[in-house]
């Protein structure tokens, strides 16, 4: 999965601009573009639609959220199509399960001490951490529990 620090990278090098210049060509502080990519912060909304048009691409593009530059509709926005889905009415033919399914919740345990799953929810836990709203619930968190001592 490409992040957004990745994709606004790719993008500045394929134009050949230096981080400075673009920042200072979108009216964002000098070194936003440096912070951006390596992930210590991330754009704003405006600043995401700023990069997104002055770079020609969709914001799930940008986002990573698709490898489709023109394609506006990312997964998260929940788009449904507009063609009615037929769903015919068929008897589920009961199939013997997996002893590993029928163990309560061994399959999620699994699930849960696998090293690829536990990297992947701590890249996407960090990466919402950076966020505005994240580091407003880390400050939120650490306000309690220092209130609580």
């Amino acid at each position: 999965m490409v992040t957004m620090a990745q994709r606004i990278e790719a993008l500045r090098t394929e134009r050949n601009i230096s981080r400075p210049g673009l920042s200072a060509e979108l009216g964002f502080p000098r070194t936003a573009l440096e912070k951006f990519e390596t992930g210590r912060q991330t754009p704003t909304q405006d600043q995401q639609n700023k990069l997104a048009k002055y770079f020609g691409v969709s914001l799930a593009y940008l986002r990573g959220e698709n490898d489709d530059p023109t394609q506006t509709d990312s997964w998260l926005s929940g788009n449904v199509p507009d063609e009615p889905v037929s769903v015919t009415a068929t008897r589920p033919v009961a199939k013997p399960r997996p002893a590993a399914v029928q163990e309560d919740g061994a399959v999620f345990n699994a699930l849960l001490k696998s090293p690829s799953f536990q990297a992947l929810v701590r890249t996407a836990v960090l990466e919402v951490l950076r966020t505005p709203e994240g580091q407003e619930i880390l400050a939120k968190a650490i306000r309690k529990e220092l209130n609580n001592r």
